[in-house]
C-alpha cells in the first residue's frame, strides 16, 4: 500500500513496485514474457493483461475465478505467455472488484526486428498516455456500498493522465502531465484509456492528431481534431509538431463522452509543452491556449462519435490483411443492459422500486464461482455445480429493446457459459436495451480481436441490417462500445481454446470458448 495524493485528498492505495500508475512493460511481437507477481496487500489479486491473446497460454489471462483463483496476501503467481502476432498499446489491470482503479499500467508491443515495421514513418518519439480516475474515497469501499445497497456506485471525483489530474482540479497544479517536445518533429501518442466505465475525448489545443492504430490494429489512416476513446480501448495518434517554436505552450484536454447516465462530468488537463521556450516566461495555466469551440466538443456528442468510429477502417492491404468471416456458423444476440434484482430480506434498496440495480446480458446477471475458477473446473471435467453451459444463444424473452420496458425487470442470477467448438465462425450482435435507461457499454473479449461489421441504432434487424455489413475493410478491436439505443455486430473465429471472458467493462457476463525469450523475466510486488 502506498499514501498518495490527488486533488487535496490523500489515500492509501494498492501499486505495483510502489508506482502509480504501475511499471511499463516494453517487448516485441514473439517476446515471451515471464511476471512473477507477489501480494503484499489483504486484497485477493489479479492482473489481467489486456488486449494480449494469451494464444494457448490462458491461464495466464487474469481474470479473477475465470481462468485462475485469486493470489492471496503472502502468495505468488507467475504470469508465463508468448506475444504472438500482435504490436500495439494495450495495459495491464487488476480484474478483481475495482482494484483496477489503481493498479494499472501500458503494455508496447513493438514490431518485430524482423519483421515489417510500421506502415508509416518511424516516428521521433513514442509516448504512452493513460488515462485514468480517481476516487478520493476508498474504491473498495466505493463498490462495495453500491453492491449492498443496490444503486450505482458514486462517480470519481477527477480524471487522470499518467496519473495527474492537472490544473483544472483544486490543488493539483503541480500534479499535471507534461508532455515536452521538440518542434518539426513526429511523435506516435499511444493513448490508453484505463478509466473504470466512461469513454473520454481527447484533444490537443491548436493541433490535430492522425489516427494510426486502434487495439493493436492498423488502420487506414485520418485526421482529427478529437479521439474518443472507450474504456479499456487504445488508440495511437501521430502527433506532428509545429515547424518553429511558437512561443507557447498548450493544454491537452480529455473529458468524458456520456449521452446518458450519471458520470463524473470534470474535465482533466495536461500541457505540450515546445522545448527551448524563453527561461523567463512563466505562463500562468489559465492563460494557455484552450480549445476552440468547435474543438471541444460536448459531452453528449454523439454525432461526433458515431462519424468517428465511422472511419476506423483496417488497412486490409497484402502486408495487413483483414480476413473477416464470410460464412458464418453460430449467430449471437445479447442484449446488454441493467435490469432489477430483489434486494436482501426487509431492506430497501436504491434501485427502482426499493429493489437492486443488476447488469444482465439475455437477462441472465453473471455470478462468478467463488471456490474455484471456470478454467480449473473444465480442465478436471469438475463443472457440475460450477457452471452450466446453457447460455442462451437469444434473449429467451424478446421485446422493443429500445422501447418501452417490460413490465418485468427481474434478471435471472447465474452461472451459465457458451461453449463453443474450436474453428467456429461467429457473429455477435450486441443490443443495448432501455429497461431502466439506454447507456453505451464499453464491451471487451478476452482472448480474441474481432471485426466490427456493422452498428446502427434502434432494434437490430436480421434481415435487413447484415445487407450493409461491411466485410472488406472492417475494423478489428479487442473492446468496443455498444451504441447507446442501438446495437453493433462483431464477427471473429474461435481459434484460441478455453476459457474467455466477454463482458462490459465494470459489468461481468463470462463465456467459455471452447518461443523467443526477449524479456527475460519480471517480479512485481503488489503492495
Amino acid at each position: 500500500m502506498k499514501n498518495v495524493t490527488r486533488v487535496g485528498h490523500r489515500k492509501s492505495i494498492v501499486t505495483v513496485n510502489g508506482e502509480f500508475p504501475g511499471p511499463s512493460i516494453v517487448a516485441r511481437d514473439g517476446d515471451r514474457l515471464v511476471i512473477q507477481v507477489v501480494s503484499h496487500v489483504p486484497n485477493n489479486i489479479t492482473l489481467h493483461w489486456h488486449g494480449i491473446r494469451q494464444l494457448q497460454s490462458g491461464w495466464a489471462d487474469g481474470p479473477g475465478y475465470v481462468t485462475q483463483c485469486p493470489i492471496q496476501t503472502g502468495q505468488s503467481f507467475v504470469y508465463n505467455f508468448t506475444v504472438v502476432d500482435q504490436r500495439g498499446s494495450f495495459f495491464w489491470h487488476a480484474h478483481t472488484s475495482w482494484l483496477r482503479a489503481t493498479l494499472y499500467g501500458p503494455i508496447i508491443i513493438l514490431p518485430k526486428k524482423s519483421g515489417p515495421s510500421y506502415p508509416f514513418p518511424k516516428p521521433y518519439k513514442q509516448v504512452p498516455l493513460i488515462f485514468g480516475e480517481w476516487w478520493n474515497a476508498d474504491t473498495e469501499a466505493v463498490i462495495d456500498y453500491a453492491l449492498i445497497n443496490g444503486g450505482g456506485p458514486n462517480v470519481s471525483d477527477a480524471y487522470t493522465i499518467n496519473g495527474l489530474p492537472g490544473p483544472l482540479y483544486n490543488s493539483s497544479t503541480e500534479d499535471t502531465f507534461k508532455l515536452k517536445v521538440k518542434p518539426g518533429k513526429t511523435y506516435l501518442l499511444r493513448l490508453i484509456n484505463a478509466a473504470l466505465n466512461n469513454e473520454l475525448f481527447f484533444t490537443i489545443a491548436n493541433h490535430t492528431m492522425k489516427v494510426v492504430d486502434v487495439d493493436g490494429v492498423y488502420v487506414k489512416p485520418f485526421e482529427t481534431d478529437a479521439v474518443i476513446i472507450a474504456s479499456g480501448q487504445s488508440t495511437n495518434v501521430i502527433l506532428n509538431t509545429k515547424s518553429e517554436y511558437p512561443n507557447a505552450t498548450f493544454l491537452m484536454i480529455i473529458r468524458p463522452f456520456s449521452p446518458g447516465h450519471p458520470f463524473d462530468n470534470t474535465t482533466s488537463a495536461g500541457i505540450l509543452e515546445y522545448e527551448f521556450p524563453n527561461p523567463n516566461l512563466t505562463i500562468p495555466w489559465h492563460k494557455l491556449q484552450l480549445m476552440n469551440p468547435s474543438v471541444l466538443h460536448d459531452q453528449n456528442d454523439t454525432s461526433f462519435a458515431t462519424k468517428f468510429s465511422n472511419k476506423l477502417r483496417s488497412l486490409a492491404n497484402s502486408q495487413f490483411p483483414t480476413n473477416v468471416p464470410k460464412k458464418i456458423d453460430k449467430h449471437f444476440l445479447f442484449t446488454v443492459g441493467l435490469g432489477t434484482s430483489p434486494c436482501q430480506h426487509n431492506k430497501t434498496c436504491q434501485g427502482p422500486n426499493g429493489a437492486k440495480f443488476a447488469s444482465s446480458v439475455n437477462n441472465i446477471s453473471f455470478v462468478l464461482p467463488t471456490t474455484t475458477s471456470l478454467l480449473q473446473a473444465h480442465f478436471l471435467g469438475q463443472s457440475k455445480g460450477v457452471y452450466s453451459p446453457d447460455f442462451p444463444s437469444v434473449p429467451l424473452y424478446p421485446f422493443n429493446y429500445t422501447g418501452n420496458p417490460p413490465n418485468n425487470t427481474m434478471v435471472e442470477i447465474a452461472t451459465k457459459v457458451v461453449v463453443l467448438p474450436f474453428n467456429t465462425s461467429v457473429e455477435l450482435v450486441l443490443q443495448d436495451t432501455k429497461i431502466i435507461h439506454s447507456e453505451r457499454h464499453p464491451f471487451h473479449l478476452h482472448g480474441y480481436n474481432f471485426f466490427i461489421v456493422g452498428q446502427g441504432f434502434g432494434n437490430f434487424n436480421p434481415n435487413e441490417d447484415p445487407k450493409n455489413f461491411n466485410l472488406f475493410d472492417p475494423v478489428g478491436r479487442n473492446t468496443v462500445c455498444v451504441p447507446s439505443g442501438g446495437w453493433i455486430a462483431l464477427r471473429f473465429v474461435t481459434d484460441n481454446p478455453g476459457q474467455c471472458m466477454a463482458h462490459a467493462l465494470s459489468l461481468g457476463g463470462p463465456c467459455k470458448l471452447g518461443y523467443d525469450d526477449g524479456l527475460g523475466s519480471l517480479r512485481w510486488k503488489v503492495a
